[in-house]
């Protein structure tokens, strides 16, 4: 199974601190309200919602907020309504962006999102002008030690995954988005902890940074991004030359 992009210990380690700031729980919390609004508040019946409350209670959210939350989406949302909406463009470095935001206000986001392009010598793309450079798969996470290497390869080989390899102190688990939903299933069946599920956009080819000045340049046109409460998820297609990873890390 192929190795995958090195910046993902990179966002591990962010998410530590934006978990520090609040950051975390934030797109959480509007996750699960959206994920309730658009498939009712029952995670069994509700894929999305499932995966939500998942990752929210693998960062410690009390089942209190997580509830609240459910609620909002299906009844009580305070005339707040949520829409999904999808950003691309390039990044400092020519990286290609591509940002899945939720928000009550596209004029805000849109302007927030804009500013960091312009910041970082960007731009914006029209649709699909970046989307195509991505293949959608799914993602798990699982403790490394729920499983030997050997026993998990074939379970998520046999329920149709792709890439299974270490990330950090987990496993991490791609599968092709139309096989989510079985390699979920399969990982429960055998009474693993799903640490962190969702649905994620992997490059089909990287653009390799080599010199410290544009290294700076993306990751801090990232991190500007990732720090917009409206933004949810951030996929790039860069990747950096490890002597420059371990003067960042």
């Amino acid at each position: 199974m192929s190795g995958h992009s090195k910046w993902s210990s990179i966002k591990h380690k962010k998410a530590a601190v934006d978990a520090k700031r609040g950051k975390i729980f934030t797109k959480l919390i509007r996750e699960i309200t959206v994920a309730s609004r658009i498939g009712g508040g029952d995670p069994d019946a509700n894929p999305r919602l499932r995966a939500a409350i998942q990752n929210a209670r693998g960062q410690n959210m009390p089942m209190d907020t997580v509830n609240r939350a459910i609620k909002k989406g299906t009844g009580d949302n305070d005339g707040m309504v949520y829409e999904e909406v999808i950003y691309e463009g390039f990044g400092p470095a020519n990286v290609a962006v591509v940002i899945e935001a939720l928000t009550d206000n596209r004029n805000r986001t849109i302007a927030s999102i804009r500013t960091a392009f312009n910041k970082y010598s960007g731009s914006l793309g029209s649709a699909n002008s970046v989307q195509y450079m991505f293949d959608r798969k799914g993602m798990f996470l699982i403790a490394q030690d729920a499983m030997d290497e050997e026993s998990l390869t074939d379970l998520v080989v046999e329920a149709g995954g792709e890439e299974l390899e270490p990330e950090g102190e987990d496993w991490q688990i791609i599968c092709p988005m139309e096989e989510f939903d079985a390699v979920r299933k399969a990982l429960e069946e055998k009474g693993l902890e799903i640490k962190e599920s969702s649905l994620v956009r992997i490059p089909q080819n990287r653009t390799e940074i080599s010199e410290k000045e544009d290294a700076e340049m993306v990751m801090n046109f990232i991190d500007v991004l990732e720090e917009d409460d409206d933004v949810q998820k951030v996929f790039t297609n860069f990747d950096i030359d490890d002597s420059l990873l371990a003067e960042f890390s």
